[in-house]
């Protein structure tokens, strides 16, 4: 028996982080982790490798379609799929081999199969060489999330797939159903729809990004239409079936859709069965997610759990800092996460960013503010590159101007989203950005052309 200060289930971006932190710390630290590669669903068939697929197909289209107007002539174009998901592949190998070096110079033992908590402070793991038991003065749960599907569809792996599948197709599909206008749903179906399928995304509400401000998921939901995307709104699925290779979609139990690949992207469940939760009384909520203190303990003594399986927003960097917070608190006495601080990001192009408060949020708490919005059609840089789409928008507090929250669409809304994110940790006004000096010409002097704007003064429009 193996005797640890922390044992870590779980080498996604959560348990990975968090295992490093503790041995930084000076903790003795095993990792236990099913899968071969590290780097949990993030980095296996999740961020990682959309990412990827992503980049490469946004290359394609713009080579197809965009270099010419900007006086590049290359030629017919043709796509290598296999290449493409063979650079993916390579990329994902990559960054997996890091995580194992990093946990290597960290010198945490890892552990490859099966973990189960089979009491407390002893976590009971099934490898291929048999049973191994570790004994903890304390276990972090950190097994992430599978994708979710609907009543009446059952996943085959094949035609009627998720997130996995999509990822890993071999040839482009001519027809590609996706159920959900999340994040996942609409940058998958952007990768397909740009190498050449045909992508209609079925909606149960009546707008796309669910959870994002409404204003800029309408602009969103706009310039992807404009693009190709087929929208379904108000749409309810009831069934799916699978004929000669051949995907039947039923809606509202009345019509159906028939297409080649199905696309089940409506979120995503807590891998919590099978851990042995019961065996030291822990319950799970109606959802599956394992309940959790401010500081991620469980109903348990000595075992705590943070990411996906805790809910909230299953982002893996969420997952990142409380995985640290978590192991902090342990052993320096304070740790904590500003949920109000996390961003979310949706990598379309353009990509829509967000962080803090939406209006709507704002306006079902009563909560008095003022809007600054700036288009990147006014900003030097984005003319300059052609990517004149979208808006910035502030939200800050009417009375202190605190930074409430701010919302993107727009080019690289994803690194931009940062500066806002640093500004709503720190408590800045939105006089705070706009009094900052921001290089010119950028594409972040939009954001601080906006927070001018939450006061009326906008300079450059």
């Amino acid at each position: 028996m193996a005797e640890f200060d922390l044992v870590v289930i779980g080498a996604g971006p959560g348990g990975y982080v968090a295992a490093i932190r503790a041995a930084q710390l000076g903790k003795k630290v095993a990792c236990v982790e099913k899968e071969t590669m590290l780097g949990g669903t993030c980095l296996r068939v999740g961020c990682i490798p959309s990412k990827a697929l992503l980049e490469s197909s946004h290359l394609y289209e713009q080579a197809t379609h965009g270099f010419e107007q900007r006086g590049i002539k290359i030629g017919k174009t043709t796509l290598d799929l296999a290449a493409m998901q063979r650079h993916k592949l390579e990329v994902v190998k990559t960054l997996g081999g890091g995580i194992d070096g990093l946990l290597k110079k960290n010198k945490i033992t890892r552990v490859l199969g099966h973990a189960t908590i089979t009491a407390p402070g002893q976590v009971t793991v099934q490898t291929k060489d048999g049973p191994q038991v570790l004994q903890a003065e304390t276990i972090l749960i950190a097994t992430g999330s599978q994708p979710a599907t609907l009543p009446g569809i059952e996943l085959d792996g094949d035609r009627i797939g998720s997130s996995t599948e999509s990822l890993a197709c071999e040839e482009v599909p001519k027809h590609l159903v996706v159920i959900g206008a999340g994040a996942i749903g609409l940058e998958l179906g952007t990768v397909w729809r740009r190498l050449g399928a045909k992508v209609t995304v079925l909606e149960y509400l009546d707008r796309i990004l669910p959870g994002m401000d409404a204003e800029i998921a309408r602009d969103a939901h706009k310039v992807l239409q404009r693009q190709g995307l087929e929208f379904r709104l108000g749409t309810k699925v009831t069934g799916a079936k699978v004929t000669r290779k051949v995907c039947e979609v039923s809606i509202d139990g009345a019509s159906s859709i028939k297409c080649d690949r199905m696309l089940v992207a409506v979120g995503r469940k807590p891998n919590t069965e099978n851990l042995g939760l019961a065996n030291v009384g822990i319950e799970t909520d109606k959802r599956g997610f394992i309940p959790v203190n401010a500081h991620y303990q469980t109903a348990a003594s000595g075992i705590y759990a943070i990411g996906d399986v805790i809910g909230g927003a299953m982002l893996a960097h969420k997952a990142e800092e409380e995985g640290i917070a978590c192991v902090e608190h342990l052993y320096t006495g304070y740790g904590h996460v500003n949920n109000n601080a996390i961003p979310a990001v949706v990598y379309t192009e353009p990509e829509v960013a967000s962080v803090g408060l939406t209006e709507e949020q704002l306006q079902a708490d009563g909560i008095e503010y003022r809007k600054g919005t700036f288009p990147f059609a006014a900003n030097g840089r984005a003319r300059a590159s052609g990517q004149i789409e979208g808006k910035v928008k502030v939200l800050a507090h009417a009375a202190t101007d605190r930074v409430l929250g701010v919302h993107i669409i727009g080019p690289h809304a994803g690194e931009l989203i940062a500066e806002a994110a640093v500004a709503i940790e720190f408590g800045a006004s939105s006089e705070d950005i706009a009094r900052t000096c921001h290089a010119h010409p950028t594409l972040a002097e939009t954001l601080k052309e906006a927070a001018l704007s939450a006061d009326g003064r906008a300079i450059h429009i």
